[in-house]
């Protein structure tokens, strides 16, 4: 969902610039300066909810933020090519220029940038939910299993290392794949 926020806006800046990209990009960096978890926590008590709804609203409203960022920049590139002045003598509306030639053309971009933050992702649910502002029981995460397992850390350590072990294999899995998607994806990386 942030990635395709993300990337209609990212586009929509670059393409029409000027003024417009301006104060688009001053409203992502204004909501890149405030902390995320101080939005969990202004939603949790806003909708008096801990749910994985109310968690996943929170990293969206943010977390598109980085890849508009990544697109604008990329499509500030795409906008001076030989096909984007083409759709534009043809007459083509700028928002099908947008969804129909540009964005197709950083989508190995923003396969990567996706790759980048699912680590980031994963960790903050974890995060929020050891601290007990995720997903609260009957649903489980890795998180609510180490808050439920810190009562029990003297005796049953294992019950603390499972959870840990598979939120790092997870996060060094994905960072191994975008590694991978950014060496496949990037012909600038082949040698």
């Amino acid at each position: 969902m942030a990635s395709i926020v993300g990337s209609i806006y990212g586009g929509i800046a670059a393409y029409f610039g000027g003024v417009v990209d301006d104060v688009m990009m001053r409203i992502v960096e204004i909501l890149l300066s405030v902390p995320y978890l101080l939005i969990v926590i202004l939603i949790s008590v806003v909708t008096d909810s801990k749910s994985l709804g109310t968690m996943l609203v929170a990293l969206t409203l943010t977390g598109w933020c980085g890849i508009a960022r990544i697109v604008r920049g990329q499509m500030l590139q795409l906008k001076s090519q030989e096909f984007v002045l083409a759709a534009n003598a043809l007459g083509v509306s700028p928002m099908k220029t947008i969804l129909k030639h540009m964005i197709p053309n950083t989508m190995s971009l923003i396969i990567v940038a996706i790759t980048f933050d699912i680590p980031g992702y994963i960790f903050s649910e974890a995060f929020l939910s050891y601290v007990g502002l995720g997903i609260q029981a009957p649903q489980t995460s890795w998180g609510a299993l180490s808050t439920a397992a810190q009562q029990n850390f003297m005796f049953y350590p294992y019950q603390l290392l499972f959870p840990a072990i598979m939120i790092a294999l997870t996060m060094l899995s994905f960072t191994l794949l975008r590694d991978g998607l950014r060496d496949a994806l990037d012909p600038k990386q082949r040698k």
